[in-house]
């Protein structure tokens, strides 16, 4: 058994070892879904991170950069400016607010904030959060089988089982807790691997004796373009496709859930440093993977371009440190996936059962409801990444625009217009789910303006011109 296997074999070890510590330390739903509210800022900072990006950080885009260059510049730019605005704007005010209204679930918060359409705000929005978290829980699965095929020549399929099933084993066992705890683990093992890999690669390719740039140059004319060698309109609209990613954080719910479980609402500050130094070494270092790869494997060497990640470290490194790195792309498709799968899991349990259906059950029956629920949710999650021929990049960002544009424009307004009405966080809801799924299907518009954009603008104007429309009618009633 030689060095790589052994060191992964020992992170997986470790991922189940932290579900079974944590297992007893769940007692109720509270526990289970946000650790009781007890979480330090800096585990809080690295959990939120490496939940934030996913396989698609450590897989997609380097494989976007290599087969596309600079312009997915624009992604990674984009990503960082929503990580800044929304832990200004959006981690605290969510961490008191939740709190206050009695809120472990982000439909919980819409419902609770609200006197009025409590059932409608949280039937739509587990109906929204359990539709396109499959999709991107079925990219994590994928991201898997991607890594173990090219690492230990498993087969894809097998590998999507090892994965999904150590997951789902280490989330029902110790659920908040048994996530944040790996999520940290994870969050160092990528942001190790993100400095390292590029390193490695500017020494391979230094070696040579060829500048940098001048060898990237030779993959195409436009690869060094920010456009892409578009210009006008065009040009515009890769741009805006790129930074767009910033919209759809404030509506992520496996985030959110982080800032609502920090200890102490006062020290958002110092999670948020840790967040950024984390956030830009590691975004700069995925574009960089891609463009070294595009220099050492040229872009049509991979029929997946998303396996460059893998293939780098393998070839550059040590067998040791090979199999930390490649235990980090795994830890970045983990590190999301028990974190969809806990949201999803929450909604299922304490919002369709328990707050529609009325269900009442103990506190520790609502946890085994809870872990029922758990492995139900990442079975049917991976019968769809089995049947997807989707790359991760593009599943994520499906689901990215659909998750940002539904929750992201409702939530931001709800905190800081008090004129929001639960009608319009209803219809900004409906917009954002239904733009999206529309938008993405007509493939001109997407090319034209992103759907990312696009749903989101839209989302907004609905929140917006809904809450006019019905603060003014309510005002007439009165």
């Amino acid at each position: 058994m030689d060095a790589t296997l052994i060191g992964f074999i020992f992170y997986l070890v470790v991922m189940l070892a932290i579900g079974l510590i944590t297992y007893r330390k769940n007692e109720s739903n509270t526990d289970y879904f946000l650790g009781g509210r007890k979480m330090n800022p800096w585990v809080v900072a690295l959990s939120e991170r490496s939940a934030g990006e996913s396989a698609w950080l450590l897989l997609g885009l380097p494989g976007a950069a290599l087969a596309m260059g600079l312009i997915e510049v624009w992604t990674a730019l984009g990503c960082l400016l929503g990580i800044v605005f929304y832990w200004y704007v959006i981690a605290s005010d969510i961490r008191s607010l939740s709190e206050k209204i009695n809120a472990i679930t982000m439909p919980d918060v819409f419902a609770n904030y609200f006197n009025k359409g409590g059932f409608w705000l949280r039937l739509v929005a587990m109906a929204i959060i359990i539709f396109f978290f499959t999709f991107y829980l079925a990219a994590q699965f994928n991201g898997a089988g991607k890594v173990l095929n090219v690492t230990f020549g498993i087969n894809h399929f097998y590998g999507m089982v090892i994965g999904a099933a150590v997951i789902i084993i280490y989330t029902m066992m110790g659920g908040f807790l048994a996530v944040v705890w790996t999520d940290v683990i994870q969050g160092v093992l990528m942001f190790a691997a993100l400095i390292i890999l590029p390193v490695a690669g500017f020494l391979e390719l230094s070696s040579t004796g060829k500048p940098f740039i001048e060898s990237i140059s030779h993959a195409g004319p436009d690869f060094l373009s920010f456009t892409g060698g578009r210009t006008g309109w065009a040009a515009l609209a890769v741009v805006i496709g790129g930074l767009s990613w910033a919209f759809g954080y404030m509506g992520q719910p496996h985030l959110l859930t982080k800032f609502m479980s920090i200890k102490d609402p006062g020290k958002m500050q110092s999670s948020r440093r840790i967040a950024f130094i984390w956030a830009i070494p590691a975004f700069a270092g995925a574009i960089t993977v891609g463009l070294i790869g595009s220099v050492m494997y040229g872009q049509n060497y991979f029929a997946d371009v998303e396996r460059v990640m893998p293939q780098m470290a393998t070839d550059l490194m040590p067998a040791w440190i090979a199999g930390i790195i490649i235990s980090a792309a795994i830890a970045a498709m983990m590190s999301t996936a028990d974190s969809l799968l806990l949201v999803v899991s929450s909604t299922v349990a304490e919002d369709f059962c328990h707050n529609v259906l009325h269900i009442n059950l103990s506190s520790r029956a609502m946890v085994n409801l809870s872990r029922l629920v758990t492995l139900s949710v990442g079975i049917a999650a991976f019968i769809i990444a089995i049947t997807s021929t989707k790359l991760i990049f593009s599943m994520v960002s499906y689901a990215w625009a659909g998750l940002g544009s539904s929750f992201g424009p409702a939530l931001l307004l709800m905190l800081k217009w008090k004129k929001t009405t639960w009608q319009g966080v209803l219809a900004g809801m409906i917009t954002g789910a239904v733009s999206t799924i529309v938008w993405t299907e007509i493939s001109y518009l997407d090319q034209a303006i992103s759907a990312r954009f696009a749903s989101f603008v839209l989302a907004f104007a609905a929140v917006v011109a809904v809450s006019m429309i019905t603060g003014l009618r309510k005002k007439a009633v009165v």
